[in-house]
Parts: structure tokens; sequence; C-alpha cells
């Protein structure tokens, strides 16, 4: 049995994963540590410096969760990028210890590659057009001659990115998730009509910017909270749904994943149905707890990468915070 321990900390939650090549239950520890800023977005220093206090007891405590001594792992698997360069650096630092103090091979791990590979592991899909939203992305992905190829993205700011500042700057969060909702789906509930707002789909990529100021500027002329909310969250959305409709035409594919924080909203899956029935594709939805940042999708990635060969030598094992999921060989899939 091939075990692999996986260090997840591109953002903002520090995880250890720990997997073994089964075919059910492979998952054989997932903990995790997420800093939660008191204002604001994300600080990267406050972020690292929250994953250097609680590294130690996270680690530990996969430890005792998986039952076995760190000499029983047989390599040691990390994200380095892309993601927030001082949080990168905090796991690529404790990877690059573990794999030396251990005599373990190190793997580096693509953070939205593991998204895509967790995905189609807990889901069951073989052969999906993926579509990753969270925080920090915005992408339509199909495989195709080896790699994970982008057929659609985000031009500026991701779709989380978007309804995270919104919430912000108009104080409907932080929290900006409550009880499985987003705060502006939330406040949509309240809204009665659509408002002028612009719709940027550029070709088979979109474009949020614009739309966030905009939004920003009809709040501050006084027009309707809830109005506005469901304007943007509408926009927003459909804009997601017309570019993967157009890769699922496009790559004849018969399947659709959403993967990434933001695919646990009940108002995008539900659109997602709606696409899906039209072309006659069946969907996969990654449930809330392996959609957001994880330590057991690192772990998972980097068994099939270790399996297949790759390792990296601990002094190239850099971080790279603009590693694009296309420039990454997938050896374990064909197509």
């Amino acid at each position: 049995m091939v075990i692999v321990l996986g260090i997840e900390s591109t953002a903002h939650t520090f995880g250890i994963g720990i997997v073994c090549d089964r075919d059910k239950d492979f998952i054989l520890a997932d903990t995790r540590a997420e800093y939660i800023p008191k204002s604001g977005g994300i600080h990267p220093r406050e972020a690292s410096r929250f994953f250097v206090e609680n590294a130690s007891r996270v680690l530990s405590k996969a430890f005792e969760e998986a039952g076995i001594r760190p000499s029983d792992v047989d390599a040691i698997a990390v994200a380095l990028g892309p993601g927030m360069g001082p949080c990168l650096r905090v796991g690529a630092t404790i990877a690059r210890a573990l794999a030396v103090y251990l005599k373990k091979p190190l793997v580096p791990v693509n953070h939205a590659v593991a998204h895509v590979e967790i995905g189609i592991k807990i889901t069951g899909a073989r052969d999906p057009v993926t579509v990753y939203l969270s925080g920090g992305n915005t992408m339509v992905l199909a495989f195709l001659r080896g790699r994970y190829r982008v057929f659609g993205e985000t031009l500026d700011i991701a779709l989380g990115n978007l309804l995270d500042t919104f919430a912000r700057e108009v104080g409907l969060g932080p929290p900006y998730v409550v009880e499985g909702k987003h705060v502006v789906d939330i406040c949509a509930e309240e809204g009665k009509e659509i408002i002028d707002l612009p719709y940027v789909v550029r070709g088979q990529d979109v474009a949020f910017s614009g739309l966030l100021t905009a939004a920003l500027r009809a709040f501050k002329r006084g027009e309707k909270l809830g109005n506005i909310c469901l304007t943007l969250r509408e926009i927003a959305y459909n804009s997601v749904i017309e570019i993967a409709a157009r890769c699922l035409t496009q790559t004849r594919k018969d399947e659709v994943m959403v993967v990434g924080g933001v695919a646990a909203s009940p108002i995008l899956r539900s659109k997602f149905e709606s696409m899906a029935r039209f072309y006659n594709a069946k969907l996969y939805v990654v449930p809330p707890k392996y959609a957001v940042d994880n330590g057991v999708m690192i772990a998972w990635t980097g068994l099939l990468a270790f399996t297949h060969g790759i390792t990296i030598p601990v002094e190239e094992a850099i971080v790279r915070q603009r590693w694009r999921i296309d420039e990454v060989d997938i050896p374990w899939r064909t197509g």
C-alpha cells in the first residue's frame, strides 16, 4: 500500500491530508486550520504567521488520526502554487524539512490540478468539463492531449473575489457564508427587479471588475441593495454558465463537474443542473468539505504523480505563485 502525505497552504487553509492507494476508504487523515481575518480579506503575512503557529498541531493530529508513524509515509506532496507567496512558503518549508528528515521523495503539486483530481476521485466523474470556481480562480477546463486545457477564464478578478469584495464593501460581510449560502445570495432573495449592470463575456472568457465597480456605484447612488445583489448574482452566475456551456458543446463531452469553494452555492448549482439537462450531460458537484482547500486533495494528486514517477529534488522545490494548470503534464490520464 502506497501512503502519501499532502500539505496545503496556498491561501487561508493550512491542511494536512494522508491518503493511500485503495479504491475506497483512501483518506487516512484530513486535518485543517483555517485563518479567518478579523476584518477585510486575507492578509498573506498574517495568514502565514497563523500557519506557522498551527502547523505542528495539525501535522501531529494527522498522524494520530491516520494511526501511522511518520516513517510509514512513502512520499511528501506539497502545493507549490498557485497561491499567496508567504502562505506557500510555509508549506514548502515544512515539506522540504519532512522530506529531508524522513528521507522521503518530495512531490510537487499544482493547487488547481489538485482541485480537479480530488473532484474526479470523490464524484466518480470520468472525463468532465470542469468549472473551477473559488476566491482566487474562475476557469473552465477540459483534459486534452496530456494536460488540463483552459477553455475559458476570468480576465481580471475571480467569481469568489467578486462576491466577497462586494459583500465587504456594502457591509454584508464578513462572514461571507452563512448556513451554506453566500451573503450576496441571501441578500438577493430580497431583490424584486434586475437593474442595469454590465454583463461581460468576451469570447470564452469572463470579466467581473467592471460589474463590481458598477454595482458599488449603484449602491452609493441609493439603489435597493436587494436589487443590486440579485442583479450581480444573476449576471455573474449566468456568465459562468455561458462559457461552461460553450466548452461543453465544443469538446462534446457529456459530463460537467463543478469544483472550488463557490461550488457550494445552491443557487449556482441549480443553474448548472438546468444547463446539464439542456445539453443532456451528467452533473457532478464536489461536496463542500472537499470543494474548499484541503490537504487531502494535495495528498491524492501527489499519490497519482508519485506513482507515475514525478518527484523533485528538495533544492528545486520553490513556490510558483502564478503556476498555471495548463503548464502541468498529467501522465496518469489519457485522451
